[in-house]
C-alpha cells in the first residue's frame, strides 16, 4: 500500500513537471500586446505569385464607395479579416505598426472586413486603434475574387497592379518587412 502511494505521488509529480515545461514552451512563443491579445512571434511566410489584381469595389466604414483601382501606383497590402477570427486579431497590432511606419512612402494597407455589421467593425477598429482604411464586404465578394475561403488572407499588390505575394494565416512584422519593404524601394 505504501509503495503504491509513493508511485502515485511520483507519477503526479512527473505530470506537474511536464505541464510546467509545456506551459513554459508555449509562453515563450507568445507575446501579449497592448490590446491584451496574445500573438505568436512566428508567422505565415508569403508565397510568390504573379497575376493581375482583381477588380474590387466596396464601401468603407464611413459609407463611401471605394475601389482597389483608386490605389494604383501604390504598393497595396489587401488583408481580409473578421472580428471573431483569432489569427486576425493576433496580426492586427503588427499590421498597424507596419502601416504607421510606411504610410508616407507609397504604401497603403486596406483591411477588408468580411461579413460583419458596421457597428461590430467600428468597435473592433476602436479597440485596436486602427488607422488604416477599413472596407466592408458583407457578401464576401473579396474572398471570391481572391479565390480563397480562409481568414485572414492577404495579398501584396505592386505599383503596376500585379499581385506579387499571397498568404493565408496571420502575418508578423518581420514577414511584412521582408516582403513589402523591397517593393516600396522600387
Amino acid at each position: 500500500m505504501r509503495r503504491t502511494i509513493h508511485i502515485l505521488l511520483l507519477g503526479t509529480g512527473f505530470i506537474f513537471i511536464a505541464m510546467a515545461i509545456l506551459t513554459a514552451v508555449i509562453a515563450s512563443n507568445q507575446v501579449r500586446s497592448d490590446t491584451g491579445i496574445e500573438k505568436l512571434q512566428d508567422c505565415v511566410e508569403p508565397v510568390k505569385v504573379d497575376y493581375s489584381a482583381p477588380v474590387i469595389q466596396l464601401t468603407d466604414i464611413a459609407g463611401s464607395t471605394v475601389s482597389l483601382a483608386d490605389h494604383k501606383g501604390d504598393v497595396i497590402l489587401l488583408n481580409t479579416w473578421a472580428t471573431w477570427c483569432p489569427p486576425c486579431r493576433r496580426e492586427m497590432p503588427d499590421l498597424e505598426t507596419y502601416y504607421r511606419a510606411h504610410a508616407e512612402g507609397g504604401f497603403i494597407l486596406l483591411g477588408v472586413n468580411v461579413g460583419e455589421e458596421t457597428e461590430t467593425v467600428i468597435q473592433f477598429v476602436d479597440t485596436f486603434h486602427l488607422t488604416f482604411p477599413i472596407w466592408l464586404d458583407p457578401d464576401e465578394s473579396t474572398m471570391r475574387a481572391l479565390n480563397t475561403f480562409s481568414l485572414p488572407y492577404s495579398v501584396v499588390i505592386d505599383r503596376e497592379g500585379i499581385v506579387r505575394y499571397a498568404w493565408s494565416g496571420a502575418t508578423c512584422l518581420s514577414a511584412l518587412e521582408s516582403t513589402i519593404s523591397p517593393l516600396l524601394r522600387q
